[in-house]
């Protein structure tokens, strides 16, 4: 008998009929198989909406409807005194026109500009990236222990904080304490938060938020291949020429999320109020301490709102012009 007949005579036999253990059970093939039954949407229609309803009542509740409320009180004279408190009214537009000619809410909009513009954009986005430039190669315990300071400055709480500095820059506040640090220092009696309060708390922001902006820049200087500032430098560039035309275009995007950030933060920045209330006359009182005053010190909460649906625009335009900037740049 030739090969090719006793190949051809030879049939495949079924490995379930003929296997001494009688069937043999497929092999699974895992949770991919259930998810590729499951379709594109993974887990399915069904139940990608059971996982995603506690998310979506948390935002419901705690951001849609808080700014549908505000939005509508906005729009009325609600009062938490007075003859508005029993019978609110709907007054359209007009607490948002009387927010433009108000002198008040403009000289809390001027003085909240010029905290953010002196305490975020020039100061923690300067010092923050001048520690992170200075100490990129600077391998020291000291380094550590500065490193460290400024992380501990970010994350105490702004009451404590505020109290430091209160004994810090005035004193008088309490019978162990009748001067304050910085004046027994220079040997000097000034009340730095009567006599220069926005310069003060300007200072004081830059001291508490720099952290952020040296952590951030950090990272992004990691990033600039050490290669490039060595030919940089055997060009003969000098180190501000590195740092215009070899860093500051690689860590562009770094800088304008830092920017966008601080200046939003500091923009709803509370802490102005511990420090000083919003005064002298208020040469502090910055928006949030303004809405502040009015919705709770002077009960009226529908002005509150108008001038807080204002601040959120404010805010948006804001984050708006950093995004097509950054939006730039990747193009």
């Amino acid at each position: 008998m030739s090969a090719r007949s006793t190949k051809s005579s030879v049939r495949p036999t079924s490995r379930t009929a003929d296997h001494p253990l009688g069937q043999i059970a497929e092999p699974s093939l895992g949770p991919a198989a259930s998810l590729e039954a499951a379709g594109p949407s993974g887990l399915g229609r069904k139940w990608a909406a059971v996982f995603l309803t506690p998310s979506a009542v948390l935002i419901g509740v705690f951001l849609i409807f808080p700014a549908a409320w505000t939005l509508y009180l906005g729009l009325t004279n609600f009062s938490l005194v007075g003859f508005a408190a029993a019978h609110t009214t709907f007054e359209g537009l007009a607490n948002y026109r009387n927010a433009i000619t108000d002198p008040e809410f403009g000289n809390s909009l001027l003085i909240t500009l010029v905290y953010v513009f002196g305490s975020a954009i020039v100061g923690q986005v300067v010092l923050g990236f001048a520690m992170a430039w200075k100490w990129k190669d600077w391998r020291s315990p000291l380094r550590r222990a500065v490193e460290a300071l400024a992380i501990i400055a970010w994350i105490v709480p702004s009451s404590v904080v505020a109290f430091l500095w209160i004994s810090y820059l005035q004193g008088n506040i309490g019978p162990l304490v009748e001067q304050g640090t910085l004046d027994f220092i220079l040997h000097i009696s000034t009340n730095w938060l009567l006599q220069f309060p926005l310069l003060s708390l300007i200072i004081f922001n830059v001291w508490r938020g720099s952290a952020f902006s040296m952590m951030l820049f950090n990272g992004a200087l990691q990033s600039v291949p050490p290669s490039y500032l060595e030919t940089a430098r055997i060009s003969g560039a000098s180190e501000f020429q590195q740092l215009r035309d070899v860093v500051l275009p690689r860590i562009k995007g770094h800088v304008l999320t830092d920017v966008l950030l601080i200046s939003l933060w500091t923009f709803n920045d509370f802490t102005p109020y511990l420090l000083t209330a919003g005064g002298p006359n208020g040469q502090t009182e910055t928006l949030p301490v303004f809405v502040y005053k009015v919705a709770f010190q002077q009960g009226n909460l529908g002005y509150a709102s108008a001038i807080s649906l204002i601040m959120l625009v404010i805010n948006s335009v804001i984050a708006v012009v950093y995004l097509s900037l950054l939006r730039s740049r990747n193009t």
